[in-house]
């Protein structure tokens, strides 16, 4: 008799670097259309310089270490790096920082620690962090809202700002920039403002940052398309908004007036960027699902604090760098317990 063989029940159908890299990609587009909607194609002049710097710096190194370049770059891991690190830094950003940020971020934070799968650090966050601290004032150049400046970025304003730093118009850049919707709520509030006066201002709102609302949505929305392809788990996201919207809510029902609300967190600034995207680096992460939760709610807390208290208007890239430094000790203290082994 002929015995039909089949897989083992525990034995499932892996998908390949490559394939969860490109799932990535593709969840990130419906944010970026919105983000060339409300601020103009700078975003994708980023892109396109930062995925330039990013293969070709990966591929020089693997070079240089003499490991195979072409089988490494078709994992796509560098264009993920690049898009995250592009997404995360101002749309005016003279094209030279984002050569240094994508460059830093790729060599070492990435390939020095052995490449993808060794590296203890998020590298667009590395080299978002070292743009922030060289280059403060650029960092936080950012274009107004297309709505609100009266001037409608067109692809050659955006081109001649990033390469030349004025635009081709008449307008100067002054009048096309201004502070973050975070950046404005964090100076007014110094100023003893309160929270219901800040937020007449046009850059705010239904419940958060005029535009950035639809941009979170679709971060939002491209990370659930994530968990349901199971590229990333739940746990890292729940325990960043959660952390995120706890720590705000407590602090709102004390005084409304100088604490803005939980909502207001989530949806201004790469919260959900942050908790979707670059928290849930499989790589620089917590592994384990209890470690997961923790991880995320370092990553919450973080935020907050350094938004809130600290000297940055977002604390996105602090917070994850800070607790990529934890992973390694709460996965050893978060690790399950094999199957069949007692516990001491």
């Amino acid at each position: 008799m002929r015995l039909k063989v089949s897989n083992a029940p525990y034995m499932h159908t892996q998908q390949t670097v490559s394939q969860i890299m490109r799932q990535v990609l593709y969840a990130l587009i419906p944010a970026i259309l919105l983000y060339v909607w409300f601020f103009g194609w700078g975003i994708i002049i980023n892109i396109a310089i930062a995925s330039t710097v990013a293969v070709s710096a990966e591929a020089w190194v693997l070079w240089l270490r003499a490991k195979p370049v072409r089988a490494t770059l078709q994992d796509n891991s560098a264009l993920v790096m690049a898009w995250l690190f592009a997404l995360s830094i101002p749309p005016f950003l003279p094209w030279w920082m984002t050569v240094i940020g994508a460059s830093f971020g790729i060599i070492f934070a990435k390939q020095l620690y052995g490449g993808l799968g060794y590296n203890n650090f998020n590298p667009a966050m590395v080299g978002y962090a070292v743009l922030l601290i060289s280059f403060p004032v650029d960092m936080t150049h950012w274009p107004a809202l297309s709505e609100l400046s009266g001037h409608p970025l067109s692809f050659w304003d955006s081109v001649s700002i990033i390469f030349t730093g004025q635009p081709v118009g008449a307008s100067s850049i002054d009048a096309l920039s201004g502070a973050t919707p975070l950046d404005t709520m964090k100076t007014a509030l110094k100023q003893y403002r309160t929270v219901h006066e800040i937020k007449a201002h046009p850059l705010f709102g239904d419940f958060g940052a005029r535009g950035w609302e639809w941009m979170g949505n679709a971060f939002f929305l491209g990370g659930c398309w994530l968990i349901y392809k199971r590229v990333i788990t739940w746990h890292i996201p729940a325990a960043v908004l959660g952390s995120l919207f706890s720590m705000a809510a407590i602090f709102f029902l004390i005084d409304p007036d100088r604490y803005p609300s939980p909502l207001f967190h989530l949806f201004s600034g790469a919260a959900m960027l942050c908790a979707f995207f670059i928290a849930t680096d499989p790589v620089s992460a917590a592994t384990s699902n209890k470690g997961r939760l923790i991880f995320g709610a370092g990553i919450g807390m973080l935020i907050y604090i350094i938004r809130t208290w600290g000297g940055y208007p977002d604390g996105v890239a602090f917070a994850v760098l800070l607790m990529n430094l934890a992973a390694p000790t709460l996965d050893y203290f978060t690790k399950p317990r094999l199957f069949g082994q007692r516990s001491e």
